[in-house]
């Protein structure tokens, strides 16, 4: 196979074939193809996309690049969701439980912090003891025993995706909406997932800002999982201010015990609800969303999904008599509060900034190897619209040290646009496909 003619076809706009993108995913598994090449045909996608042939061909090779789970032991039809990424996006926490105490079963492969967004697996690892680096046996035991599971995707799923990822992480095409889609559904169903609920965030604190690249997203990810015999939901979901109060690792577990105890933040909640019905709509479970929203909502308020949870931390390895406890998940030793500078109302948030003065703070990488500190964060007090008076408090600082605090002080509180007036805030939910 020509590589540089494989390159030049698409650079010219031209499809590649299911062969020329099997030889490129073989050339990079068996470092046969020198990054360069590989980095080059990455730019071409980046600038001239892929057709939705191209784009499901791409997506099964990857998917096939590896071992792909058999779950028929387990019963009923496997679902999941995912979530492109958001700044206090911890819905997976308390929607996994909830939708399996309804009776859903979950396999379910997260991932870490990437960019200024938090990852599903550094927030549950704020734990004590829990594991999320599962062998296979370990993982199928876990979603029989507990409904769900919760882990990183092993080595041996989708290795084409995790190299082709470092790849595109340094040469500035990671935006790209094919190979997005390609990373995404390759791994989902490599785990053995029938039907996926997927939640694509836009606004400020997105991957994708724009709505309408958001829709061509939720469109792309949809459709190419048709392709592969798979059902799949697409809701487009507001990302214009972080989601609940919380924003940092075990903050954001604390919060999610709150929703699973039917005291948590509105906006997580209604979120954990709308995804957690589709999950059983498409499992099959309940044939409308109006009764699989009142199933997940019975589900928290009896305190099944809440046990749930519980029976599912333990069988990970992790200890739930401390989240029993006040003081059982990490606290920073400092508190600290970013004040509002002027009297107005809330007209902006620039949500990815609060992300990025998170990972500032320890809840997240700036590079890799970097060690994640759970106990570090913030409370966010004011939401979009909200009159605020100058002096008034716009968020609470959870840091490591008296310098850091200040820092993140002066960066949040710059993040906040305060004007005469302000729009209302936009629906959580933006669209659904």
């Amino acid at each position: 196979m020509n590589v540089p003619e494989i390159i030049e076809r698409k650079r010219d706009g031209q499809e590649n074939s299911p062969e020329e993108l099997e030889a490129l995913v073989r050339g990079v598994l068996q470092e046969s193809i020198p990054d360069y090449q590989i980095s080059a045909w990455l730019m071409a996608v980046l600038f001239r996309g892929m057709s939705l042939r191209e784009t499901a061909a791409l997506t099964k090779i990857m998917m096939h690049s590896g071992d792909v789970l058999d779950l028929g032991q387990l019963p009923g039809v496997k679902v999941d969701k995912h979530s492109t990424g958001g700044v206090g996006d911890k819905i997976t926490i308390p929607l996994a439980p909830a939708a399996a105490a309804c009776g859903a079963v979950i396999p379910m492969i997260s991932g870490r912090a990437l960019g200024h967004t938090g990852g599903t697996l550094d927030k549950l690892e704020s734990i004590p003891g829990l594991r999320t680096d599962l062998e296979i046996p370990a993982f199928l035991r876990i979603v029989k025993e507990a409904g769900f599971a919760i882990a990183a995707a092993g080595s041996d799923l989708a290795p084409a995706d995790a190299k082709l990822y470092q790849l595109r992480d340094v040469t500035g095409t990671v935006p790209s909406i094919p190979l997005i889609t390609a990373s995404i559904l390759s791994k989902k169903y490599a785990a053995g997932v029938e039907s996926l609920v997927l939640d694509v965030k836009s606004g400020s604190g997105a991957f994708l800002r724009e709505p309408e690249d958001a829709q061509c997203l939720a469109q792309t990810l949809t459709s190419v999982s048709r392709e592969m015999g798979k059902k799949a939901r697409a809701y487009i979901t507001s990302m214009d201010q972080p989601l609940g109060v919380a924003v940092g690792n075990a903050l954001e577990i604390r919060e999610s015990m709150a929703v699973l105890e039917g005291r948590g933040p509105a906006d997580v909640a209604q979120l954990v609800e709308i995804l957690g019905s589709a999950l059983l709509e498409l499992a099959g479970i309940e044939t409308d969303s109006e009764s699989a929203r009142g199933k997940i909502r019975a589900a928290i308020a009896s305190g099944q999904a809440r046990e749930r949870f519980l029976i599912w931390v333990a069988a990970q390895g992790g200890d739930p008599r401390v989240l029993e406890k006040e003081d059982g998940l990490a606290r920073a030793p400092i508190l600290r509060e970013a004040r509002a500078s002027r009297t107005g109302k809330i007209a902006a948030i620039d949500v990815r900034e609060i992300g990025y003065a998170a990972n500032e703070l320890g809840a997240g990488r700036r590079k890799m190897g970097d060690r994640i500190d759970p106990a570090v964060g913030f409370k966010m007090r004011v939401r979009l619209s909200d009159a605020v008076r100058a002096g008034d408090v716009l968020a609470e600082i959870h840091a490591r040290s008296e310098d850091d605090a200040a820092l993140a002080a002066k960066r949040i509180a710059n993040a906040f646009r305060i004007e005469d007036d302000a729009d209302p805030a936009p629906p959580l939910v933006l669209e659904m496909l």
